[in-house]
């Protein structure tokens, strides 16, 4: 289930995780991750999974999260 944007988990992210849509290329996947985790309150589909040790941010991107990025 996806969740919007929250501060007090945000504070308790240790993990990121990024499911890269379909028939979409991403020339940096490395830099594009960085950049949508960095800007995660502009993504729309965000999901907190609950860990251990806190949580894990894991991000849905769309092609409209990519090129805002990109």
């Amino acid at each position: 289930m996806a969740n919007k944007f929250d501060v007090y988990r945000e504070a308790l992210v240790m993990e990121e995780d990024t499911i890269w849509p379909d028939g979409v290329e991403v020339a940096d996947k490395a830099i594009t991750h960085r950049a949508l985790h960095d800007s995660a309150d502009q993504c729309g589909t965000i999901e907190y999974v609950r860990t251990h040790t806190g949580f894990c941010r894991k991000i849905t991107a769309t092609a409209e999260d990519i090129q805002r990025v990109g």
